[in-house]
């Protein structure tokens, strides 16, 4: 996969883009401070402890020693998001992953909960990114609230399969190895976002309303060395209800360079520091379509632009990104030919004033656990239709992600906050999708009720150099064998690509 790499200081050039048209707007030890090793600078906003899993006294005598690893239970650092690594990206973890943690208000410990084992929102094989040697195999990270204890329990699963005899069959039982060097991650997003931004958000943030279609569619044994934390957020209930729910970012973000680049990467169409982007019109959606591809339109796209209007888009000021932890270049691909929808699988119990530290989280985890070289996803969907910008360098731009493996190449992730296998999604985040949908893949022409073709760039599903025919909104799973974006989720694909179409136009 070939990326083009640009300078972010091409990118504050941007800033000359016209402007007018932006619209106005019970435990053992505790682990030791000092035991404790910083992941990153003592001045980031957030931290991660790092605590390597080892064999657990097992009662089942059929487990080898290393077939089950874990943490027992134990005080810990505040924290809210967890996540299991392993060292070899390559490798999958065949099994089942648990945790338990102890909600750092109440001291009350919650019921086993599971990780989701995948390995497979990531860089293409042969991509800088993926080959830096920094990478990691990873769970999903799960968001478990502000949180002082934990216990882990990692299981390897059993392959049973038959095995032809001489006077017939048996059936032969192996325990596929778990992958080595796993360390359990807990994760302080911290708190950092514009201090500004509270009464703005609190009064700019509601979810949007529902996009009524034309015609509704049918559509340790040992003490292990741990990483530097912090407090984190308030403990949430369950499963928070999607309600009237606003996020509220609380703490001035770290200045410098690299924020200022990520902020004009979106020069054009927010002022220097926003925490949004407004949204548009349909007409002022057009006018911002000819200012920034006037030379790559083709007459009849001039004449009859097919293209939503644009959303409201939270940026990473907005959520508080420390853009410290990134790489600092921008990476782009060609084009957007393809939308893939996600899930983040990182559970439901959230609000959505939450969010915010919640994709904090997933960003830490992102880049200082799992290695890349910023957050996968281009951008995330709350369960309250609120839209965020993710991976930096610009949301009308084809920034290269880290989000289906094999197709990151001329095409956008788009992930929503929570877990979709079992709970239906709400419609505020179907219509959210569909409107980010009608909107990104009009800047490049695409039609989300057509077909496209991409070149796989290797995966567990199509080989490398395959040209595969997609949808051009597509979920994980069509690119890849995995249950992403949750099977409630993907159901909804058809309806979403009805209404951004519509949203376009067509």
């Amino acid at each position: 996969m070939r990326g083009l790499l640009a300078s972010s200081v091409g990118v504050t050039c941007a800033a000359a883009l016209a402007l007018s048209l932006t619209s106005p707007a019970v435990a053992a030890r505790p682990v030791s401070p000092a035991a404790v090793r910083p992941a990153s600078g003592a001045e980031a906003p957030g931290s991660t402890q790092s605590l390597p899993l080892a064999p657990l006294a097992s009662r089942d005598f059929t487990l080898a020693p290393a077939d089950e690893q874990g943490l027992p239970r134990r005080d810990v650092r505040h924290f809210s998001l967890a996540g299991v690594i392993w060292d070899d990206p390559d490798t999958e973890l065949h099994g089942r992953v648990q945790i338990r943690t102890r909600a750092a208000g109440t001291g009350t410990w919650s019921g086993w909960q599971d990780l989701e084992a995948h390995n497979d929102d990531t860089a293409d094989p042969g991509a800088a990114e993926r080959n830096s040697g920094r990478v990691h195999g990873a769970t999903a990270p799960l968001w478990v609230g502000d949180s002082d204890g934990v216990e882990v329990r990692v299981r390897a699963e059993d392959d049973r399969r038959a095995e032809d005899m001489a006077r017939g069959s048996r059936t032969v039982t192996t325990t596929a190895p778990l992958p080595k060097g796993l360390r359990l991650e807990l994760v302080d997003p911290g708190e950092s976002a514009p201090a500004s931004a509270r009464r703005e958000a609190a009064a700019a943030d509601a979810p949007h309303r529902a996009v009524a279609p034309r015609s509704a569619p049918t559509p340790e044994p040992a003490e292990a060395p741990a990483t530097m934390d912090t407090p984190a957020p308030t403990p949430e209930p369950a499963e928070a209800p999607a309600t009237m729910d606003t996020p509220a970012p609380t703490a001035e973000p770290p200045e410098g360079a690299a924020a200022m680049d990520a902020s004009a990467a979106n020069a054009g169409l927010a002022a220097p520091g926003a925490i949004e982007i407004p949204a548009l019109n349909r007409q002022q959606t057009e006018q911002e379509l000819f200012a920034l591809r006037a030379g790559e339109l083709t007459e009849r796209q001039r004449a009859k632009p097919y293209i939503g209007p644009r959303p409201r888009i939270v940026t990473r000021r907005g959520w508080g990104a420390d853009e410290g932890l990134r790489e600092r270049k921008f990476v782009y691909t060609k084009k957007v030919k393809a939308a893939f929808v996600h899930h983040t699988a990182s559970g439901n119990g959230y609000r959505c004033t939450q969010v915010p530290s919640l994709i904090r989280g997933i960003y830490r985890y992102h880049v200082k656990s799992m290695g890349w070289r910023d957050i996968g996803y281009n951008f995330l969907v709350d369960k309250c239709g609120n839209i965020y910008e993710g991976r930096a360098g610009g949301v009308a731009r084809p920034v290269l992600g880290a989000h289906t493996l094999g197709f990151n190449s001329n095409s956008v992730g788009i992930a929503v906050v929570g877990s979709y296998g079992s709970k239906k999604p709400p419609a505020a985040v179907t219509n959210a999708v569909a409107r980010l949908a009608a909107w990104k893949l009009g800047l490049y022409g695409a039609n989300p009720k057509g077909k496209t073709y991409l070149k796989s760039g290797g995966g567990n599903r199509y080989p490398k150099g395959r040209k595969v025919r997609l949808n051009v909104i597509s979920g994980h799973r069509d690119g890849f064998a995995t249950e992403c974006p949750g099977r409630k989720l993907y159901r909804k694909l058809g309806s979403t690509r009805t209404t951004a179409a519509r949203l376009q136009g067509r």
